[in-house]
């Protein structure tokens, strides 16, 4: 059955600054910081400490991330790994395998009690706090303070539930039942909330998670990992029998690096190095035609298909901490140009929705599931082991486009972001698309067995792509997500900003800073 209504967004301008990302708030937040003089970085660690509590189940100061910058005056840029660890007392012997598989495209066996996806051994270092503070150090023009305050602001108001809000809580209301702080904050009453009666606003009270910000804004980000806020995490963790331990948090460093280079299109595309999706994403762009063409055909959708799953299967069998391909889920993306041309792609995640699913009680941070990311097979290059960085999804791209023009983009949606992101290349760089065009066309998705392509594509793309692949055609519907959801901001020569969200997400959205803050 097909859908009967077909949703959309338009595609928003301004020349004083963009933020893309996926809650309006947070949007809102680091466009206000841009419309006070505040450069793209500012603007992005504002955005996504927001995002952390807005939509506390995607990402947060319990997760980590990769980011990168470009400085508008030179055209230098960084890369930012602050990517979940695992900890050094991991055993992975206390992870064995049980029959059966954990049905993702991995394939790979199912650890008993599923140690590795749910609950306090799913939990890795989080890195995102670090990479925040680091980032706004190196390149940002405001305070920590500063930038917390808008989140902050959001935590004391508490989570605003709305009927998007009631569906996230009600699709993991079973997991989140396993854990008694997740169950007393997220579940009044033992159950996702109702929408409040005749049309007030019902919110859910963050109390501990406020507190926390605010000690972060007043003690500074080395809390998190040298004071007070260490110990009542790692209190927490030894409470539930974790693996976490003081010196896990107090060795934890971010890491900058050199983005990979590659030029397809006519255009330069940067990507992340390292245990990222970058590598495969330039996998993929080598194997793709970069001629201008028209609007993609079915056998475009073909080279698709087949260039993304060659890649997926170099990178699940060689990449890894312990891998020879090294190069120097669910999710948040934003992206940020300032009105100097400095941009900042990033993307910050817990892994899976709600993460562990584990809220630590004395500081309401909600803890990633980084553990989840291993390859729980022993002897493999991303087999679990301690203090080791896992292979993740996320896929953060900037591009110097032709004539000065820069394009900042990255996707939720675990492994479907890689494949989302070498597709709006292709649509914006080789097809010619804007970028509302480029996000509101159909993709197909490759990062699993089945392919799934969507309806509106071309008639004969699901035949073409049959020939050598199973396939399956699909609506493109908010839930499940099948494409991803990528957020993207493009700044042209002549200075126009452009900004651009999913179109079928109830909350992203791109938001200029040609507005006085809050308007």
């Amino acid at each position: 059955m097909t859908s009967t209504w077909e949703p959309g967004k338009a595609m928003v301008e301004g020349r004083h600054g963009m933020v893309a990302a996926q809650h309006q708030v947070a949007a809102q937040a680091g466009a206000n910081v841009l419309a006070r003089g505040g450069n793209a970085m500012d603007a992005a660690v504002t955005t996504a400490l927001v995002l952390s509590v807005v939509e506390p189940w995607l990402s947060g100061i319990g997760g980590g991330g990769f980011l990168l910058w470009r400085d508008g005056r030179d055209g230098s840029a960084r890369s930012l790994d602050f990517s979940m660890r695992s900890p050094r007392g991991l055993r992975p012997e206390d992870y064995p395998l049980v029959p059966g598989r954990d049905d993702d495209w991995f394939n790979w066996p199912q650890v008993q009690g599923q140690k590795n996806l749910i609950g306090v051994h799913s939990i890795c270092v989080p890195g995102s706090v670090a990479g925040l503070s680091e980032a706004l150090s190196e390149h940002g023009t405001i305070t920590w303070g500063e930038a917390l305050a808008p989140a902050i602001a959001e935590a004391d108001k508490g989570l605003e539930v709305d009927w998007f809000t009631a569906l996230c809580l009600s699709i993991d209301a079973g997991n989140l039942l396993t854990d008694a702080t997740s169950t007393r904050i997220f579940l009044p009453d033992g159950r996702a909330p109702s929408l409040a009666e005749g049309g007030a606003r019902r919110r859910l009270p963050l109390t501990e998670k406020a507190a926390t910000l605010r000690r972060l804004a007043k003690e500074g980000p080395q809390d998190f990992y040298h004071g007070q806020i260490a110990r009542d995490l790692i209190a927490d963790m030894q409470d539930l029998g974790g693996y976490m331990r003081a010196d896990d948090l107090q060795s934890y460093e971010p890491r900058w690096g050199t983005p990979l280079r590659h030029d397809w299109a006519g255009t330069t595309v940067l990507a992340m190095p390292g245990l990222s999706g970058g590598p495969a994403l330039l996998d993929v762009l080598g194997q793709l035609d970069d001629g201008p063409a028209a609007e993609p055909l079915a056998r475009d959708y073909a080279a698709f298909a087949d260039a993304i799953r060659s890649a997926y299967v170099r990178r699940l069998t060689q990449r890894g901490h312990a891998g020879a391909s090294v190069d120097p889920g669910c999710t948040t993306h934003l992206s940020v140009i300032d009105a100097e041309g400095n941009a900042v792609s990033l993307t910050n995640t817990l892994l899976s929705r709600f993460g562990s699913k584990v809220t630590s009680a004395r500081t309401g941070v909600l803890l990633n599931n980084g553990m989840m990311w291993f390859d729980p097979r022993p002897g493999t290059p991303n087999a679990l082991a301690p203090s080791a960085q896992p292979l993740a999804n996320m896929c953060p791209v900037l591009a110097e486009m032709p004539g000065g023009g820069l394009l900042a983009i990255g996707a939720a949606g675990g492994r479907q972001i890689m494949p989302a992101i070498a597709q709006l290349l292709a649509f914006r760089l080789r097809h010619g698309m804007d970028l509302g065009q480029a996000l509101s066309y159909p993709r197909l998705d490759a990062s699993q067995p089945r392919i799934r392509i969507d309806r509106r594509a071309p008639e004969q793309c699901a035949g073409l792509i049959a020939r050598h692949h199973d396939v399956e055609v699909v609506d493109d519907v908010l839930y499940p997500v099948q494409f991803a959801i990528p957020s993207a901001v493009e700044r042209h020569p002549g200075g126009l900003l452009q900004g651009m969200v999913h179109p079928n997400h109830p909350w992203s959205a791109a938001v200029a800073a040609d507005a006085e803050p809050g308007q």
